[in-house]
């Protein structure tokens, strides 16, 4: 077994923690070099846990696993530990353990490859994606975390240490690695600070992306403010490479990079970022430097906030010095993630896509508005928010007031607002809550703006097909509550 080392003295120190029981690594094994979770540990790895109670020590004392990483030990963790002499690391954040496995994988596993990170409020996952799909159809060998529940970005777990070495254990070296980095993360109400700065120091990448700073994650932030001071700890924590920026985004625009990084923008105006990565309007043409490289038609998508995803996955390509034929290639082969805008059906045209937060729903409606045939009229499916305060909800119902009179004042064709509750398809931390709900409707009522309300998103779905005719586009908007939505229909058409 390769000796990585690290002695637990030196862990415990790198992560500000403090060992209870034993002084050494678990029957004085040898570390192995992986994080990993306590289920799949092996002998030898170190398991990181949030939380861990008397039963878990148990576990990882069977598994002879090397020591275990929690924030929280509860119920009788302490003296259990104590009782099996298990070394047991108590940490005030467990977010730096993690940031330590994420740093310590990509030095002893995957020293070569280059670098991407990703954060922002809305687009992460669509960016990290095609750009992910661009390196591997120029036949480099690539990784990412995104995955269509975008559940791998967080550090709250070892998911992307673990990833990353099984993937070169299984496959060999890496030549890329493009990594979704919270912009905001937290547990329960407590909000994790500097989470996106730690994540991207520790993976050192050789191009960040910010694509939008936007309201989201309430509770754990208050303010726009709060939002972009998160956000901006990718460009804090990026020191090297390139740091790409949407320009079109007042905020993001703003941030500047550390000293030797440079900066390089991607705009939907192409007086806004000439000589970076930008869409002509005028023209239906996306340019690098000035550059023709594709037309509107060549897009996966061709919905504004869609296409700036596109223009920042290029500019990481472009950074990454991506001959223009691979990327060109790449976006033109891309296909998107499940719920990025996805047309479900034709006849009616229904579309689904995951916007969740006020910029999300708003740019989503509009787009679907825009794409409206001349007979059709335009339904919009939003499963409320669930168990996730008054805030953000009342936010999303102000959110569709705006786009549906933005709308109304451009078109007099009938805007049907739906509402699910979804109280059958979600679990027990996803209910919508009276206050919730009540809320939302508050907003719609005082605005005079019309719906109908289905506790099941099952009736929601079908009572709208039943209403809808050939030419009506239908939107499938929200996060958990419509994220079974498609399964459905497929029962129902």
């Amino acid at each position: 077994m390769v000796d990585f080392k690290l002695s637990i003295d030196e862990l415990a120190n790198i992560i500000g923690g403090k060992i209870i029981a034993s002084n050494d690594y678990y029957n004085n094994c040898d570390f192995s070099g992986k994080f990993d979770f306590l289920a799949n540990a092996k002998k030898g790895d170190i398991v990181i846990r949030h939380k861990i109670n008397g039963k878990g020590i148990e576990i990882a004392t069977s598994n002879k696993v090397a020591t275990l990483i929690t924030q929280n030990p509860t119920e009788d963790a302490i003296e259990m530990a104590e009782k099996l002499n298990f070394p047991l690391i108590i940490v005030d954040k467990i977010e730096i353990a993690n940031s330590f496995a994420i740093k310590w994988v990509f030095d002893n596993f995957d020293s070569s490859s280059k670098r991407v990170a990703i954060t922002g409020t809305n687009g992460k996952s669509t960016t990290s994606h095609m750009i992910y799909h661009i390196l591997n159809s120029s036949n480099f060998h690539v990784l990412t975390n995104t995955d269509s529940r975008s559940e791998f970005n967080t550090l709250i777990d070892p998911m992307v240490s673990k990833m990353i070495y099984e993937e070169i254990e299984n496959n060999g070296p890496l030549d890329y690695c493009v990594i979704e980095v919270s912009e905001v993360q937290g547990w329960l109400d407590a909000v994790m600070k500097d989470h996106a700065y730690l994540m991207t120091n520790a993976i050192n990448p050789d191009v960040g992306i910010i694509t939008n700073v936007t309201m989201d994650h309430l509770g754990l932030v208050n303010s726009i403010e709060d939002v972009l001071r998160e956000t901006s700890g990718l460009a804090h924590g990026l020191n090297k490479g390139t740091l790409v920026l949407n320009k079109d985004d007042v905020n993001v625009s703003q941030i500047e990079p550390n000293e030797g990084v440079k900066k390089l923008f991607f705009s939907m105006d192409n007086k806004n970022a000439s000589g970076n990565v930008v869409f002509d309007e005028d023209n239906k043409v996306v340019k690098v430097d000035g550059k023709e490289i594709l037309t509107l038609d060549d897009l996966p998508f061709k919905t504004d906030h869609f296409i700036q995803n596109t223009l920042a996955a290029i500019s990481a390509c472009v950074a990454l010095d991506l001959p223009l034929d691979d990327i060109t290639n790449g976006v033109k082969t891309y296909k998107s993630l499940k719920r990025r805008f996805v047309k479900l059906n034709d006849h009616p045209t229904i579309y689904d896509d995951f916007a969740h937060n006020p910029d999300g729903i708003k740019s989503t409606v509009y787009a679907g508005f825009k794409l409206l045939s001349d007979k059709g009229n335009l339904w919009i499916i939003n499963a409320i928010r669930g168990s996730r305060g008054e805030t953000l909800n009342k936010l999303n119902a102000e959110s569709l007031v705006e786009v549906i009179n933005k709308i109304s004042k451009e078109d007099n064709r009938s805007v049907n607002l739906i509402l699910s509750s979804s109280v059958d398809v979600v679990d027990n931390l996803n209910t919508v809550t009276d206050s919730e709900r009540e809320l939302f409707f508050k907003v719609l009522d005082t605005n005079n703006i019309s719906y109908t309300h289905f506790n099941c998103l099952n009736d929601a779905l079908k009572t709208t097909l039943d209403k809808s005719n050939k030419d009506d586009t239908i939107l499938l908007i929200g996060a958990q509550g419509m994220d079974p939505a498609e399964d459905i229909l497929k029962e129902i058409l």
